[in-house]
């Protein structure tokens, strides 16, 4: 035990001082290292730190309070509720009753002598130096002591008066207000003074402003009411805080939670979030299908399980970074090892002053790279945050993370150095003291048996993605592979030998000499192969998921074109909105479109506000697919079949064929021929229909056996909504219109048919303007769009403007980002694996400058040497990567179809269609990897590299 002590101590030291004297290498094997540990350590501390404790979460929604008191909805029947999240369920059963609904007096929960602060919140559009803007408005006294920490003041102060506001500091950047500006809303005579700014901590992006209760919501809401709108307020919740000898020790307890539930209230209880009960004193989870899944074993085990397949990954492709520097640095230290063979030591000694270099690396790497993490992560959070929209908590550092984190680094150090070691133990002390290496022949074993890992490594992969649903299986798998695709590098590097006699000189003695190093070749070329392998996976993930995207992408209008709604104000706004983006866009053709409106003037869709109604298509009995008919007694028909009988329902035209009713209630919406122009629609026959009178319809469900389209009027919604809830059809009147189909397969870009003008006025239909459609020559610029924004936001409508840029992929960013990331750190590593084989191979240089070669071939060699280790990398690492991407999509594949069939036992299904999930192989980015990397390579070393080299004196023998 002491013998073992000393000279590992020994080795230890001697591998310190080596690390000092090579300050160089060292440095270079530490960032390999301390970089993935300074990245895994930030984000580390990122997560905790963006993590928030419970406390301050409760600081954030309910401030100092002891609970906050809100209304279910469920119109005052009891409620279960989570004690944790705001979930709630009415008690009771009501599968053959009307479910309940309306608000409850929330004042009935109040506990004696309790202290309460109003905090109502709703909406509405504010003018700004640009126009009007939608705005969040609350009131509440965030002054008070019980609202502190839901808003964080920035500057000023708070309102104090009834014509004061605070605004966050979003919006003063939106509406190019400041501190001192007036406020005024649309439609509301009254201005206000802004004193102050704040923001929300969960929120930093929203648009709010801040008054006290009763300031500003009510006269507001007044105001919209006069002239036919919606009220401005949406909901009001109570923040509460307890007498102190009533809340004790406990504060608002969950038997006090249970007491309100009984009244129809939910309640957020301080005590209770901070001490949840046991879920058997819930009632809420005994009730069926409620549980506690997301803390479930098997989600631990699933989330540990990924993470354990990430770091084993990382690990790999460390080891096979740092793992040349390493035999470089044993390489150049072998007089230095062959010295201690001299003096008595043996193989052990030698191996272990190698793994001590390694050790040492590991070490300081993760020193260096905790540490720098911890810099960098305190000094971005200010970004990350602004990036992410919300604040963090208080900066987390878990001295066990980061610990086993370091731990990493270390052991990866020690990983990185274990076949080096081996190598130089097994080098004899005359070949060490020489400098001569001998000729080796090339193990047949290692091949073999990496070809036998390629094969098990593909068939697990292949497994995982076909019969397993655990991806830790296919990167297993893929990991195995590619070791075994390490384990054959060499042999590889020597089939790549035989190329080099159709070659020039340069290449060819450059890749002469890498076939006689394999030693060094190898190691280097796994390096590039690691990175490659890496870049080419996500490349090829990315591409196949942005392709399946691209097929579910479903656009609103044809490429380039325009389409402009407004909803509310029963259409007094749409001539205005519809002159806007006349103005400012480059117009063809212009389809204004009206909607059936049902009731009094101004009212919106839907059936929102007294006295209005909305309209539906009349879909015929004999089109109604089975599966979705309404039922009297509640109950869903899809019940009544058997899986075979839904299956083959979801094949029947009725039940795949659903119309389209995406913009107005009924999907219809009423406009001439023009608008079939805008929608790229060639078809004369429509055109002519719809000029005698008739509904074009873009499916053939809504058109009955005699060629009709029946539209319902219904003029009274909330006797609507209640005979619906009995199970009963909605009363209303039914006219009907003559129909023409278009073809199947026309695209119907959310609409379900198309009334004429001619027909809705001799059928008596009430319209009022709705919004246009437009086709353009070009699509609008940027500066058009900001004039168009500005336009239309001066006309004070809730407009809903769309630009069809066809399909923009969402991972378009990601990947050129991933890709050029990649693509450096391949550049990089390829430059430093084939950098350190050129130190290793420097005797060569010298020697072809002592045998008068010019100057330029020095560096032309440098750089054909480092750019056949990159060409050899990037092809195996391309073969490599591509593997895992493919496991990844088949799994994903198969997953989804499992869904696609049980939705088509459950009966549905039908109008998705089988799932679409392809596998793209990035060509265009592993062209560019073939040719970017060894010529970004090649040219790095070439100009690196100095053309005329110091001669050298030949070592004495």
């Amino acid at each position: 035990m002491n013998n073992w002590f000393h000279s590992w101590r020994a080795a230890v030291r001697i591998a310190r001082r080596d690390a000092w004297r090579y300050k160089g290498r060292s440095f270079l094997v530490l960032s390999m290292i301390a970089l993935p540990i300074l990245g895994v350590s930030a984000a580390d501390l990122t997560l905790r730190s963006s993590e928030l404790s419970t406390e301050e979460r409760l600081a954030r929604s309910i401030g100092a309070a002891d609970a906050r008191i809100s209304d279910s909805g469920y119109g005052g029947a009891p409620i279960h509720q989570h004690p944790v999240q705001e979930d709630s369920m009415p008690v009771g059963d009501f599968e053959n009753k009307p479910w309940p609904s309306g608000t409850t007096d929330l004042t009935k929960a109040f506990p004696p002598n309790s202290t309460v602060l109003e905090d109502s919140q709703g909406f509405g559009k504010l003018r700004t130096e640009h126009g009007l803007l939608q705005t969040d408005i609350r009131e509440l006294q965030a002054a008070h002591p019980m609202a502190r920490g839901i808003m964080t003041l920035q500057d000023g102060r708070f309102p104090e008066k009834a014509d004061e506001v605070a605004a966050t500091t979003h919006f003063l950047e939106s509406s190019g207000l400041r501190i001192g500006s007036t406020l005024t809303a649309r439609g509301l005579d009254r201005e206000y003074r802004i004193v102050g700014s704040y923001e929300l901590p969960d929120s930093l992006k929203t648009d709010q402003v801040n008054a006290l209760p009763g300031a500003f919501l009510e006269p507001l809401g007044k105001a919209l009411e006069a002239e036919g709108l919606a009220d401005a307020k949406e909901s009001t919740t109570y923040l509460l805080k307890l007498p102190r000898s009533a809340a004790g020790a406990d504060g608002f307890t969950w038997n006090m939670v249970k007491e309100a539930n009984a009244k129809g209230v939910m309640v957020m209880s301080r005590a209770v979030v901070l001490n949840p009960p046991a879920d058997s004193d819930v009632p809420l989870f005994q009730m069926e299908g409620w549980g506690n899944y997301g803390d479930s074993t098997a989600a631990k085990a699933a989330a540990l399980a990924a993470a354990g397949t990430v770091v084993g990954l990382a690990m790999l492709e460390i080891c096979l970074l740092a793992g040349p520097a390493f035999a470089v640095g044993a390489r150049r230290s072998r007089r230095q090892l062959g010295l201690v063979g001299a003096n008595g030591g043996d193989r052990r000694h030698i191996r272990a002053i190698v793994l001590a270099g390694g050790l040492v690396i590991g070490i300081a790497a993760a020193v260096v790279g905790t540490v720098l993490g911890l810099i960098l992560t305190f000094l971005l959070q200010p970004v990350l945050e602004d990036y992410m929209g919300q604040r963090f908590g208080a900066f987390d550092v878990r001295p066990l993370e980061l610990l086993g984190i370091g731990l990493l680094a270390v052991l990866t150090g020690l990983l990185a150095a274990v076949v080096p070691a081996v190598t130089a133990s097994r080098q004899t002390v005359l070949a060490s003291l020489t400098g001569r290496r001998g000729v080796r022949r090339s193990s047949r074993v290692l091949p073999v048996l990496g070809l036998v890992a390629v094969v098990l490594g593909a068939a697990i992969a292949l497994y995982g993605s076909v019969f397993s649903d655990q991806f830790i299986i296919v990167a297993g798998g893929s990991a195995i592979a590619e070791l075994g695709v390490v384990a054959i590098t060499p042999a590889l590097v020597g089939l790549f030998g035989r190329t080099g006699r159709w070659l020039p000189l340069s290449p060819r003695l450059a890749l002469r000499d890498a076939v006689r190093n394999r030693g060094r070749t190898a190691p280097a070329v796994a390096a590039v192969l690691a990175a490659v392998a890496g870049t080419v996976a996500v490349a090829t993930y990315q591409a196949s998921s942005d392709a399946q995207q691209r097929a579910a992408y479903e656009a609103r209008l044809p490429y380039g074109a325009v389409s402009v709604l407004v909803r509310e104000g029963g259409g007094r706004d749409v001539p205005a909105v519809r002159d806007a983006v006349q103005k400012n866009v480059p117009v063809e053709v212009r389809a204004d479109v009206d909607r059936i409106a049902v009731g009094r003037a101004g009212c919106e869709m839907y059936g929102q506000g007294e006295g209005c109604g909305r309209h539906e298509v009349v879909i015929p009995k004999a089109n109604e697919c089975p599966m979705w008919a309404s039922s009297l007694d509640g109950s869903d028909p899809a019940e009544k079949f058997t899986k075979a009988e839904r299956r083959k329902l979801a094949e029947d035209w009725r039940c795949k064929e659903a119309p389209e009713m995406a913009y107005t209630e009924s999907g219809l919406v009423v406009a001439d021929a023009t608008l079939l122009k805008v929608l790229g629609i060639k078809d004369p026959a429509a055109e002519r229909a719809l000029a005698a009178g008739r509904i074009v319809s873009f499916s053939r469900s809504l058109i009955d056996a005699e060629g009709k389209v029946g539209i319902k009027l219904i003029t009274d919604s909330a006797k609507a909504e209640q005979a619906m809830a009995q199970g009963k059809e909605a009363p209303g009147q039914v006219t009907s219109f003559d129909a023409y189909q278009l073809a199947r397969g026309t695209e119907s870009y959310g609409l379900a048919g198309i009334v004429p003008p001619a027909a809705a006025k001799a059928a008596g239909l009430t319209t009022v303007p709705f919004g246009a459609y437009f086709s353009t020559d070009r699509l609008p610029s940027t500066e058009q769009r900001q004039r168009l924004d500005d336009e239309l936001a001066k006309t004070g409508a809730g407009v809903e403007l769309h630009v069809e840029e066809g399909f923009v992929s969402q991972n378009s960013i990601v990947l050129l980002a991933l890709t050029v990331f990649a693509g450096l750190i391949t550049i990089g590593a390829a430059g430093i694996a084939t950098g350190l084989a050129q130190a290793d191979a420097e005797a060569d240089l010298k020697t072809l400058a002592a045998v008068g070669a010019p100057p330029r071939v020095r560096r032309t060699l440098s750089g054909f040497q480092c750019g056949v280790v990159a060409v050899m990398g990037v092809l195996l690492g391309s073969a490599a990567g591509v593997l895992p991407a493919i496991g990844l999509r088949l799994t994903e594949r198969r997953q989804q179809t499992a869904w696609y069939q049980e939705a088509l036992d459950q009966g549905g299904g039908g109008s998705i269609g089988l799932p679409h999930v392809p596998i793209v192989v990035p060509w265009e980015t592993l062209a560019a990897l073939l040719v970017a990397v060894p010529l970004g390579a090649a040219l790095l070393a070439a100009l690196v590299t100095r053309s005329r080299g110091a001669m050298a004196r030949r070592a004495a023998t």
